[in-house]
């Protein structure tokens, strides 16, 4: 009953959007009217959404940002190329601008990310490190970003997409020279630097049980045994309408609370191949609330973030030509479908 009644409801904002109507009246116009941050507060969640410095300069964009949510991910201004782009050489200004920025808007900041095998600087990829070398390198940028960090943000992505899909360890320049202990190391790194903050693995394609979330059951339960200071799991939750909703999400959200650990959905995104059509507006508006009672019904769940909340800054087009459409906003900051379902899903209207 209630999944017709969304469907009808989407269809419904789905030609109000095709017609413009909401165009003169963004989500946030009406003061009276709770955001999605205020929704979630109820259920003791965050509502949270990416974002990065050049956006800054948009001024509607940068007001719905500081209105709607309570939480930050800085997109890039965290990553090893940004933050260490000479050897021992740090440069914290993309983060820092973020972190104000939330801190003037009251939200808290998700740190991402400490260790990628992606958007690395040249000079560590350039060279042949022997482990010694690169085990002092890689303690030495965590401890200085998490130190800078200490007490401004809540939780780290301390380790970021470290399996490939079959659940294998992906071949970074840290497995491949380190082995598969400096997951371990990071983590013990980054708690050394800031006791009090979260520590999570991130990835994508782990929202189903499955051999890629199987690895970070195993290793999760490995590292726990081990007293290694791990606090949750990320799961990135980059969707794609073509390839099926994770209809196990909410047992594999519950098996990481059963180890003692929290999860979040950190990068949410529902992607299509375009043009965008009714059907699938609606379609896409009822995975954001499938994902959304996903979490709300596992208590260790703590909130969700948007990969930007806007289809104008979406990374999509650019990494999957011909598809996009993948987030609540349009590219006019109007609300689509999909806004309209995660309202009902946190129990506003």
């Amino acid at each position: 009953m209630r999944t017709t009644r969304l469907r009808l409801a989407g269809a419904v904002a789905a030609l109000l959007v095709a017609a413009g109507i909401t165009a003169a009246t963004p989500a946030h116009a009406d003061h009276q009217q709770p955001t999605l941050a205020d929704l979630a507060q109820r259920h003791g969640r965050y509502f949270g959404s990416a974002t990065d410095n050049p956006e800054l300069v948009d001024g509607p964009y940068k007001a719905l940002l500081g209105s709607e949510f309570d939480q930050i991910t800085p997109g890039n201004g965290m990553k090893w190329y940004a933050t260490e782009p000479e050897q021992g050489v740090f440069d914290f200004s993309q983060g820092d601008e973020i972190v104000n920025l939330a801190r003037a808007n009251r939200q808290k900041v998700r740190g991402h990310t400490l260790v990628w095998h992606s958007q690395l600087p040249g000079w560590l990829t350039s060279r042949e490190w022997t482990a010694p070398e690169l085990r002092a390198v890689l303690k030495k940028h965590i401890q200085a970003e998490v130190r800078h960090y200490r007490g401004k943000v809540f939780a780290w992505d301390v380790v970021n997409e470290a399996f490939n899909e079959d659940g294998t360890y992906r071949e970074s320049v840290f497995y491949k020279t380190l082995g598969p202990g400096y997951i371990a190391d990071a983590l013990r790194w980054a708690h050394q630097a800031d006791p009090r903050v979260k520590l999570y693995l991130n990835d994508y394609n782990i929202e189903a049980t499955g051999p890629k979330s199987d690895a970070y059951y195993r290793l999760a339960k490995e590292l726990k045994a081990a007293g290694v200071p791990l606090h949750g799991i990320g799961l990135q939750a980059h969707l794609a309408l073509q390839y099926g909703y994770p209809a196990t999400l909410e047992d594999n959200l519950r098996r990481f609370s059963r180890l003692g650990l929290d999860t979040a959905l950190t990068e949410v995104d529902i992607r299509m191949q375009l043009p965008a059509t009714e059907e699938k507006l609606t379609q896409q508006a009822q995975w954001y609330a499938d994902l959304t009672e996903a979490c709300l019904a596992v208590r260790r769940c703590v909130g969700i973030t948007l990969w930007d909340y806007t289809d104008k800054y979406s990374w999509i087009p650019a990494f999957f030509p011909g598809e996009g459409a993948a987030l609540p906003w349009d590219e006019e900051l109007r609300p689509k479908p999909a806004y309209f379902a995660l309202r009902e899903a946190l129990g506003g209207k």
